[in-house]
């Protein structure tokens, strides 16, 4: 009967976890030291029925603002570079529940009332590190 040869870890195998680790950390130092977007200033549009009907730089603009489309009403809150929206009248609630948005990309729905608040930058582009795609 043939016995099988006892496996220990070696200097090799250190050397090669060491070499493991070193590109995660790098790599993971790629994705999260990027930082924020550097072109273009953050605006806020407003779209009611697929039409824009107002466009603003939030830091210029803070205070309350007022939408009302298809028998809804809208409060929405510009703080902090970011905009929420405070209280609606719709059934849904999900404006609302969405809470404070202040990165390029983010958006606030309201489908009852048919309204769209969205951040964008000055240049078209977005946040480097906001997500590409949402599937499901």
């Amino acid at each position: 009967m043939r016995w099988s040869p006892k496996l220990r870890p070696n200097g090799w195998d250190g050397l090669a976890a060491a070499i493991v680790l070193l590109l995660a950390a790098a790599c993971a130092g790629m994705l999260w030291g990027r930082g924020a977007a550097t072109g273009g200033e953050l605006e806020v549009v407003v779209s009611i029925d697929g039409g824009e009907v107002e466009r603003f730089v939030p830091t210029d603009s803070a205070g309350e603002k007022t939408y009302t489309s298809r028998g809804y009403t809208l409060h929405v809150l510009v703080r902090d570079g970011g905009v929420e929206v405070s209280q609606a009248d719709c059934p849904t609630q999900d404006c609302v529940h969405t809470g404070w948005i202040g990165r390029a990309g983010e958006s606030i729905v309201c489908l009852p009332a048919r309204v769209i608040i969205q951040l964008v930058r000055t240049d078209g582009g977005s946040d480097p590190g906001g997500v590409d795609v949402v599937i499901g």
